[in-house]
């Protein structure tokens, strides 16, 4: 080393640490893993979990699946099992629920932004970006989603069967809406007996739309709280 190397050198090092390396920023090598309630994620070795990806609780991934960026995969009402060959896309969550799991064949896609909460999703079947499944739904083999569409509540969805971008699919067998009718929506909800805050929260369905509200988020929160209080970072896959 010349002199004016030395010189440099000893100007980047702070005083006293010549000859000591700088910390390095730790970097979490995996994804984010919580056990809740005591259960834990289970990730197949042949799967891809995204390092920004959140799996909690009892959530299952089967072989060659990847789960990317940003997807939440959170069982903490129900479980949670994702088959074998899946693509679950960037930011889609996936919610089990206490009344009903969340149950995922093989070969699925599931598009950005995707929401699938408590349903029924067999093989091969297609949803799109921004897409919506509900509590109770259940898709059948080889169905798409299209962008933005709705699966709602309980709707039971055909075999190969298509829901338009941005339509609405209620009932047992499933009705497509297109945008646009919420009257028939409503109506075709009603007749399958299906209301969502009586439904997901409990509440009654008497009384003002804002007492209803207000008892359900209070309801919500107190089990979210109670419900997550003691989960436990567990480490990367």
């Amino acid at each position: 080393m010349n002199a004016s190397t030395a010189a440099v050198t000893e100007l980047a090092t702070p005083s006293g640490m010549a000859g000591v390396s700088p910390p390095r920023a730790q970097v979490r090598a995996g994804p984010v893993l919580i056990r809740h309630l005591g259960m834990s994620p289970s990730v197949h070795p042949e799967a891809y979990v995204a390092p920004t990806a959140v799996l909690s609780g009892q959530v299952s991934v089967g072989a060659g699946s990847c789960i990317m960026h940003g997807a939440v995969l959170a069982a903490e009402g129900g479980p949670v099992q994702v088959g074998a060959g899946c693509v679950i896309m960037e930011n889609a969550v996936l919610r089990g629920t206490p009344r009903h799991r969340l149950l995922i064949g093989d070969r699925v896609l599931a598009g950005p932004h995707a929401q699938l909460t408590g349903c029924t999703i067999a093989d091969e079947v297609f949803i799109a970006g921004g897409a919506m499944v509900g509590n109770g739904a259940h898709l059948g083999r080889a169905a798409s989603v299209a962008l933005g569409a709705v699966v709602h509540l309980g709707a039971i969805v055909a075999p190969q069967a298509r829901i338009p971008a941005g339509w609405v699919a209620v009932g047992d067998p499933a009705r497509a809406y297109p945008p646009g009718q919420a009257e028939a929506i409503e109506a075709g909800l009603a007749a399958a007996g299906w209301s969502f805050l009586p439904y997901i929260c409990g509440v009654d369905d008497a009384g003002g739309r804002r007492d209803q509200l207000r008892t359900a988020l209070k309801r919500y929160t107190a089990a979210m709280a109670r419900h997550n209080r003691h989960d436990e970072v567990i480490g990367a896959c």
